[in-house]
């Protein structure tokens, strides 16, 4: 450990202290973590915990605000005072000079910024902890905004996260009453996504896959990516002249369509998630800017979520189960998702979301935005953590749905919601293209089945040289071997039949392959057949 992380720990701590955490702190030579033995001490009995938090955070710098930040997204980990107060955390850190920024350009591009730019203003137009933003125009003439990575920033967080890994280790291992909050798997998530935020290039990779997500809907607008011009520290992109959504709350202009723009808001954002899986993980006001003909245009695009097919299907389920209030049908699918286990007792957690339902949707209280929220809340209080995909598409939905209601106040966000939803599971009824999106799958279990001949062999061979005893008690032995055997019928028709599917050519029946369409018929001839015998010999 180095002389500058030694003083890092040593600000830490003091500030941890001076904060009123230091009862925290049994004072031993190594300022290891433990709960204090002075006195019985509940921390989170303290109600001032959360300000006490956030200031502490706030005076730590760049790398605690960011992380701060991050918890104030995830109340399902932290609980919903702490997440609320982290949402007042800022990024207070001064510009850096133009003679800074022209050198860090200049060493990024490879070039005079008289060479690589018609014009940059010296001015920043937006300053925060990691990186400003200045005018600037091409030698081709495109007005562009360029976004300069401030020095060091990359270091102190490599240093901040080694501290903040060393610190969460030893609280996790000696204090009882945090280590339901897995601080460790907080932090590995914040080194993840902190990470991906100051390399700019991903930003670049997010707005060209949103840009090709949008390229049919005129309704949106995505600011232009400029690869030339980008590297890890330097990003730069389309200029973007336009009314911030948070301006246009207040706004009498005509020319502001306020019941239009709602529609478009969750469309957009509705279409990101359950048609692409792939959208705006911070789509706050003012990440949103208005153009002209009521054009939205989505910005600040480093944060972004991601969800495969899988849990899109899933997102899709626990939607519609959510705005049919099918308590136990939520419950299923939780345990389906793994979220819940299996053995759970769920009598008081049914009879929670019931009453959450019977407040919060059916009363008219509150709308998918209150839901959600008072969801997460529910979860974590029986100690239950929500995967993130999930909450970072709650914390968008809430962010739209506010933006939404506050544009238009009649908005109904489940029936804006439902077009898209049916569109989403259209898709999923598709078998053909179900199919096609599973040839992995398909290649998975067609190199299972082949494995299986000398997997047989190989325990003939040590069942024969005495390398495996095999102890049978089998009763009617001629019926079960026929049962079996039809099962391994049935599978194998059903995965040849799927692997079929992905032919194109041929004869084809409702636009499938007509061998694939007949092999499904004769699977589920068969599969009949079986559930008869089955309930026939019972």
């Amino acid at each position: 450990m180095d002389k500058e992380m030694k003083n890092r720990i040593r600000e830490i701590t003091a500030a941890m202290r001076k904060h009123g955490f230091g009862k925290l702190l049994n004072r031993t030579i190594k300022d290891k973590i433990l709960p204090s033995k002075e006195e019985e001490y509940n921390i989170f009995l303290d109600p001032d915990l959360p300000v006490n938090l956030r200031l502490m955070f706030q005076e730590l710098g760049t790398s605690f605000i960011k992380l701060g930040q991050l918890l104030s997204t995830r109340p399902d980990m932290v609980g919903e005072r702490i997440a609320t107060e982290f949402e007042k955390l800022q990024d207070e850190n001064p510009p850096i000079s133009y003679s800074d920024v022209k050198r860090i350009v200049e060493s990024e591009l490879g070039g005079n910024i008289d060479d690589l730019f018609a014009e940059f203003s010296k001015e920043s137009l937006a300053t925060a902890s990691i990186a400003q933003v200045h005018e600037a125009k091409l030698i081709s003439g495109e007005r562009v905004a360029v976004k300069v990575q401030k020095e060091g920033i990359a270091d102190t967080l490599e240093y901040d996260i080694a501290i903040m890994k060393h610190l969460v280790s030893q609280i996790h291992k000696h204090n009882d009453e945090f280590r339901k909050y897995n601080l460790p798997g907080m932090i590995d998530e914040f080194d993840y996504t902190i990470h991906i935020e100051i390399d700019f290039t991903n930003e670049l990779v997010n707005m060209k896959q949103l840009e090709v997500n949008f390229a049919e809907d005129e309704t949106i607008h995505i600011p232009i990516a400029y690869s030339d011009y980008t590297t890890s520290k330097v990003l730069t992109m389309e200029f973007i002249d336009g009314t911030k959504l948070s301006e246009v709350f207040e706004s009498v202009s005509e020319e502001f369509d306020k019941p239009l723009l709602a529609k478009h808001l969750i469309d957009s954002f509705m279409k990101q998630v359950l048609l692409d899986g792939f959208f705006h993980a911070d789509p706050h006001a003012g990440n949103i800017i208005i153009l002209d003909d009521n054009v939205l245009c989505y910005i600040d695009l480093g944060s972004i979520g991601m969800l495969d097919d899988d849990f899109r299907k899933d997102l899709c389920d626990l939607l519609m189960l959510i705005a049919d209030q099918d308590v136990n049908g939520l419950i299923n699918q939780f345990i389906y998702m793994g979220v819940l286990d299996y053995a759970m007792d769920t009598t008081t957690l049914r009879r929670d979301l019931r009453d959450l339902f019977f407040r919060y949707f059916s009363q008219g209280s509150g709308g998918l935005n209150e839901t959600l929220s008072k969801l997460l809340d529910l979860m974590q209080d029986y100690g239950v953590v929500l995967p993130n995909e999930f909450v970072s598409m709650a914390r968008g939905v809430s962010m739209i749905e506010s933006d939404a209601t506050t544009l238009d106040p009649n908005v109904d966000i489940m029936a804006s919601i439902e077009p898209i939803a049916k569109q989403a599971m259209e898709e999923r009824m598709n078998l053909k293209k179900e199919l096609g999106n599973k040839k992995g799958s398909l290649i998975y279990y067609k190199n299972m089945l082949k494995s299986l001949p000398p997997i047989f062999t190989n325990a003939i061979h040590k069942v024969n040289n005495g390398e495996m005893k095999l102890r049978f008690e089998i009763d009617r032995l001629d019926s079960i071997v026929s049962k079996f055997s039809l099962v391994v019928i049935i599978a194998a028709l059903l995965m040849s039949s799927s692997i079929v599917m992905t032919i194109t050519r041929g004869p084809m029946l409702f636009d499938m392959p007509l061998i694939a369409v007949l092999g499904y018929l004769v699977t589920f001839i068969l599969g009949v057949i079986a559930i008869a015998n089955y309930l026939y010999s019972r």
